[in-house]
C-alpha cells in the first residue's frame, strides 16, 4: 500500500495526557511570578531549566523558534571525550568530558546515546604518524578507563574489510577508539519533556519583544506568539539569556551599550544516502588541528565539518556551495569518490558555535562556555556543547545560587542546591533500545505486525515512551501507516510530536522531530498531510 494516498484523521481532539495548548499555556507564563524565565530553550536553557526545576524553582522558558531549532540541532551529532584536545595537554577536560559521555550513555539516556567505533587513517605524507595517533588513541581510552576497549592502531586491510569505502591509497595504518553519537534533536526534546515533568512551563515560537524591568533591575520579559501575534509577558525574579548567537542581541536590550562578548565560527554537515557498510565512523586528521568527520547517522552517512568566522545575522545561516564543496573535497582524503556522489546528498544544514570573544582565528579558539552578568542582574550564558551539558546546567546553577543580593537570592532562597540533586537522573523514556524493540515486535494485535526497522526507529528515538505511541496505532491502524516508503517513521508519530512534543509546525516534525527532511523524504505531498495533521488539534 503507498502510505501517501491517505493521510490519517486521527488527532481531532488532542491524546490522552497531551500538553496544553498554547493559550493555556501563555495563561500560565502571564499570570504567575516565576523564580527563573530561562530565555532560548536550546543546550543550554534545556539544561538549566531541567535542573532548575528538579531544584523546586518555579521555572520558566521560552524560546522564539523551536526548541533546539537553530545550533542545537545543527551539531555533529557527537558525544564525545575530544580527542583533538589531548593535543593540547587538556587532559583533566577529556577525563571530564568521557565521565560525562559514559554518564548519559549508562544512565541518563541510553535509548538515546549510542556506542560508536571511530577509525582514524594514517596516510603517507599526513599531518600525524602512525606511532604519534596509536599512542594518542591508547591514552584516549585509558582517560575513559577503558571503557570503549584499547584504543589501538589495526591493519589497512581490516580496517577496508569493515569500512569498504575507505580510500586505502597511500594507507599506513588505522588508529582506533570508541565514542558516542545521538541524534541532537530528540535529547533536546526529551529534555524540555524532563523539565516539564519536574514543573517547569515552555512555550516555543515565543519571540522576546523586550525586557521588563523594576528598579533597574531585569525582572521578566514582554513577548509575541509567533504562531498567532498573540502578546503577552512573564515576570520572573531572575532572567537567564541563554539564546546562543543571539546572546549579545539580548544584551543589548538590558544595556544599549553592552560590549560584544562573543564571536561565531560557522560549522557546516552533508548528509548523504550510504551506498555501502559502514560499521565505523571515520575521523580524518586535514591538517595540525582539524579533523573531518564521515558518520554512520540514521541510516544515512553524515560528512562534516566546517569552522570558518561567521558575522552575518545568526537566522541566515546555511551551508553554502563552497561549504558543500570543501566538505566533500574533505572527506575524499579518506573516502572513496564513489560514496561522495553530489546526488546522494539529502540534506545539508550548518549551525553556530558560540566562542568567546577575542583575538585570533576561531579554529583556534577556546571551547568554553561565556558566563556574563549585566547592569539590570540579567545572567547570559553561552557556548557548550552536548557531551556536557548537564555539566553545564548544574555550573550555571552553582552560579546562580552564588550572585549577590537581588532577585537571585529571592529566587534561589528555597531552592535544592545543585550539590543535592539526584546527580544522574535520567531522561523520559529511559530504556534498554533492544528490549523496547523487541517488545514492540511481539506485543501487537493478532494479525497486525510493525516493521522491524520502525520498531528499531521508535525504540532509539523515544524509549519506553514507543509504547505510547503503539498505543495511537492499535486506536487507529491506519496510523501505523509509514509516512514515506522509504523511510521508517509511521503517522502515528506526527499526533504524539502534535500533541506531547510541542510541534507546531511543518518543519518542527519533519526536521526535529522525526528524521524526514535529513534524508530527503519530506517531499510536497508529506508536508501537506503533516500540516493537515498538525491542523486536527
Amino acid at each position: 500500500m503507498n502510505t501517501l494516498q491517505s493521510v490519517p484523521t486521527l488527532g481531532t481532539h488532542p491524546t490522552a495526557g497531551s500538553n496544553p495548548g498554547r493559550a493555556e499555556t501563555r495563561g500560565l507564563l502571564a499570570n504567575a511570578t516565576y523564580d527563573l524565565l530561562v530565555i532560548g530553550g536550546g543546550i543550554l536553557g534545556t539544561s538549566v531549566a531541567w535542573h532548575a526545576a528538579q531544584s523546586g524553582l518555579r521555572v520558566a522558558m521560552v524560546d522564539a523558534g523551536d526548541f533546539a531549532g537553530a545550533t542545537s540541532s545543527a551539531s555533529s551529532k557527537l558525544v564525545h571525550g575530544g580527542l583533538r584536545y589531548l593535543q593540547t595537554g587538556a587532559v583533566k577536560l577529556v577525563a571530564e568530558n568521557h565521565h560525562e559521555r559514559r554518564v548519559l550513555a549508562k544512565d541518563v539516556a541510553p535509548h538515546l546515546v549510542n556506542p560508536l567505533t571511530f577509525y582514524l587513517p594514517v596516510y603517507k605524507g599526513g599531518p600525524h604518524g602512525a606511532a604519534k595517533l596509536g599512542a594518542g588513541v591508547f591514552a584516549y581510552s585509558a582517560l575513559s578507563a577503558f571503557g570503549d576497549g584499547v584504543g589501538r592502531v589495526i591493519s589497512p586491510a581490516k580496517a577496508a574489510a569493515d569500512n569498504p569505502a575507505l580510500r586505502t591509497d597511500n594507507l599506513k595504518a588505522v588508529a582506533v577508539y570508541g565514542d558516542h553519537q545521538m541524534n541532537d534533536s530528540r535529547m533536546a526534546v526529551m529534555t524540555v519533556r524532563a523539565a516539564v515533568e519536574s514543573g517547569a512551563a515552555v512555550l516555543n515560537h515565543a519571540e522576546v519583544t523586550g525586557l521588563r524591568f523594576t528598579g533597574g533591575r531585569v525582572t521578566g520579559a514582554e513577548l509575541k506568539d509567533r504562531t498567532d501575534g498573540t502578546e503577552f509577558g512573564v515576570n520572573a525574579r531572575l532572567v537567564l539569556n541563554a539564546t546562543g548567537p543571539w546572546v549579545d542581541h539580548l544584551r543589548t536590550m538590558e544595556d544599549s551599550g553592552a560590549a560584544p562578548s562573543i564571536r561565531l565560527s560557522k560549522g557546516a554537515h552533508l548528509v548523504l544516502k550510504r551506498k555501502s557498510p559502514w560499521r565505523a565512523a571515520m575521523a580524518t586528521p586535514i591538517d595540525k588541528y582539524r579533523i573531518t568527520f564521515a558518520l554512520p547517522w540514521e541510516d544515512q552517512l553524515l560528512l562534516g565539518t566546517t569552522d570558518e568566522e561567521y558575522t552575518g545575522d545568526p537566522a541566515d545561516v546555511t551551508a553554502t556551495e563552497s561549504d558543500i564543496q570543501q566538505i566533500l573535497d574533505e572527506a575524499a582524503f579518506s573516502v572513496r569518490d564513489a560514496d561522495l556522489d553530489r546526488d546522494a546528498m539529502t540534506y545539508a544544514f550548518a549551525g553556530l558555535r558560540v566562542l568567546p570573544g577575542g583575538p585570533g582565528g576561531v579554529e583556534s579558539a577556546k571551547r568554553e562556555t561565556v558566563v556574563t552578568e549585566g547592569r539590570g542582574g540579567m545572567l547570559s550564558v553561552a557556548g557548550g556543547k552536548w557531551t556536557t551539558y548537564r555539566h553545564i546546567g548544574r555550573t550555571v546553577m552553582d552560579k546562580l545560587e552564588k550572585l549577590p543580593g537581588g532577585g537571585s537570592a529571592e529566587a534561589m532562597e528555597n531552592a535544592v542546591p545543585v550539590k543535592d540533586l539526584v546527580r544522574r537522573t535520567p531522561l523520559p523514556g529511559v530504556a534498554n533500545p533492544n528490549a523496547v524493540a523487541h517488545r514492540l515486535l511481539v506485543d501487537r494485535e493478532p494479525g497486525v505486525r510493525m516493521d522491524p526497522l520502525t520498531a528499531r526507529q521508535l525504540a532509539t528515538h523515544y524509549g519506553s515512551l514507543s509504547f505510547d505511541i503503539a498505543r495511537l496505532v492499535n486506536e487507529d491502524p491506519s496510523l501505523g501507516e509509514r509516512i514515506h516508503p522509504d523511510g521508517p517513521e509511521i503517522w502515528a508519530q506526527v499526533v504524539y510530536a502534535r500533541d506531547h512534543e510541542w510541534a507546531e509546525s511543518v518543519d518542527d516534525v519533519a526536521r526535529r522531530r522525526t528524521t524526514l527532511t535529513i534524508r530527503g523524504l519530506d517531499t510536497d505531498d508529506v508536508r501537506g498531510r503533516i500540516e493537515e495533521l498538525l491542523k486536527q488539534r
